[in-house]
């Protein structure tokens, strides 16, 4: 119980400096924006390709742009938590008897709802345009962001703590996420790039969660890749919240 409330408190104070300055919202939502109008279309006449399955080519591009939103969105979270680290944050940890876990997943909770919120106002801004989505799968599609959030967030804010510098946090995560996204078909289905590209990008967790939601978004809710995603991501989640916890242990004990 303690945990939970420790949780509570961190993401209802993460939350509410969110909303204090709602600007950021719709700045996260340009690049998604930027890509929904000027590069979707363009794929309109590509349906019949592999990887599209005959559908509109936004029920293909769009959980990929949910999944970059969600991304970059907690990829880079790092900087922020620096910019708590110099008001004395993490000295204030050390005298408290908070969860350090808890204090990292409150944050990515805030993380989470935000990137969400985002992602809703995609899908409904890609209705017009030809997106054709169940409510089956928009349920499926937040509930794998909310997983690439706990597998993602974590480290970031892991690596924030640990690097304490946005000069060397920049290039790390920069060098990462840009791979990371590109192999796992956010942009155009994997299934046109030659097999070592495909061979490789199932390493990743994040093409098996932009595969997952592709199927959620076509209704296809008994296709396997739906649960190999969740698998994925869940399994991440794990990993990622135990690194976490345990870089912020050793930097507040």
């Amino acid at each position: 119980m303690r945990f939970l409330s420790d949780t509570g408190l961190v993401f209802r104070r993460s939350l509410g400096l969110s909303l204090r300055n709602p600007p950021w919202l719709i700045v996260g939502l340009i690049q998604p924006l930027v890509y929904l109008l000027l590069f979707a279309p363009i794929l309109t006449n590509l349906t019949a390709l592999p990887g599209f399955g005959g559908t509109s080519a936004f029920n293909t591009f769009v959980p990929g742009l949910l999944v970059m939103t969600a991304g970059f969105g907690t990829m880079f979270v790092g900087f922020a938590f620096i910019d708590e680290m110099r008001n004395g944050v993490v000295e204030r940890m050390r005298v408290t008897p908070m969860s350090r876990t808890a204090a990292v997943i409150g944050r990515t909770l805030r993380d989470i709802v935000v990137f969400m919120v985002q992602g809703l106002i995609l899908v409904v801004l890609s209705i017009p345009f030809g997106l054709h989505v169940e409510l089956a799968g928009i349920l499926v599609a937040m509930a794998l962001l909310a997983l690439i959030g706990l597998g993602l967030g974590p480290v970031s804010y892991a690596l924030a703590l640990k690097l304490g510098s946005e000069d060397a946090l920049g290039p790390l995560v920069q060098a990462v996420a840009l791979p990371l996204l590109l192999l796992s078909g956010v942009l155009l289905p994997m299934s046109l790039a030659p097999d070592w590209l495909q061979t490789v990008a199932k390493l990743n967790p994040l093409y098996h969660a932009v595969e997952a939601m592709r199927a959620a978004f076509n209704a296809q809710f008994s296709d396997p890749a739906i649960l190999t995603g969740v698998v994925w991501m869940a399994a991440l989640t794990v990993v990622s919240i135990a690194v976490a916890g345990r870089v912020f242990n050793r930097a507040t004990a």
